[in-house]
C-alpha cells in the first residue's frame, strides 16, 4: 500500500463559523462541507460537535472540529509552542507578502519572513491558537540533491548520538551560494 494523499487534516477550533471566515479571509480557503452529529461515529460516544472541512488546494482539506462541550481547548505542555504547526506552501514571495501585509494591517502578530535557504516562509496564529506557516520553495535542484544524498547519514547519526549532524551545515554557515 502507498498512500495517495491526506484525505483530511483535523484540528480543533473554538468557533466553527470565525474559523471558516478567518480562513477564506486570509489564506483564501474556500468552506467545502459541514458535518454535525450529536454521536461520534467511531466510538459511539454521545457528543455533539460541528465538523468543518476547507479547500487547502490541489486536493487537500484542512477539517476542524468545534466540540462545545468539551473542556477549553489546550496545547501540550510539554512541547514548544514553535514546533507544532502547520505550513502549507504558496506560489511566490509576493503571494506570501501580500498575505502577511493582510494579516498585520488586522493586527495579527506575523513572524518572518524567515530564510531557511531552501524555502522562506512567514509564521502566524489562527483564531483558535495554531500555529500556521506559509511558505515558498526557493532551493536549487542541486541543493535538494545535496539534502537527499545526506538524509540517511544525517538520520543515523542523530540516532545514535541525539547531537545534531553536521551533514548539511552549508545550510547555515554562509557558504550556501558555493554550492
Amino acid at each position: 500500500m502507498k498512500i495517495k494523499k491526506f484525505h483530511h487534516v483535523a484540528y480543533r477550533c473554538i468557533d466553527a463559523k470565525e474559523t471558516v471566515e478567518w480562513y477564506g479571509k486570509y489564506l483564501n480557503m474556500d468552506f467545502i462541507l459541514a458535518i454535525a452529529e450529536d454521536e461520534v461515529p467511531s466510538t459511539k460516544e454521545p457528543d455533539p460537535y460541528m465538523h468543518i472541512f476547507l479547500d487547502a488546494g490541489a486536493g487537500n482539506i484542512l477539517a476542524f472540529f468545534e466540540l462545545p462541550t468539551k473542556a477549553p481547548m489546550d496545547r501540550d505542555r510539554n512541547t514548544p509552542t514553535w514546533t507544532q504547526h502547520l505550513a502549507m506552501e504558496v506560489g511566490s514571495i509576493e503571494e506570501m507578502m501580500e498575505a502577511k501585509a493582510r494579516m498585520e494591517a488586522d493586527g495579527i502578530e506575523v513572524v518572518g519572513p524567515t530564510e531557511h535557504t531552501i524555502f522562506k516562509s512567514i509564521y502566524f496564529r489562527d483564531p483558535s491558537g495554531h500555529r500556521l506557516e506559509l511558505a515558498v520553495n526557493t532551493g536549487t535542484p542541486e541543493m535538494m540533491k545535496q539534502l537527499d544524498d545526506v538524509k540517511w547519514d544525517m538520520l543515523n547519526e542523530w540516532a545514535a548520538t541525539k547531537k545534531a549532524p553536521k551533514h548539511a551545515a552549508w545550510m547555515h554557515d554562509g557558504s550556501v551560494a558555493t554550492k
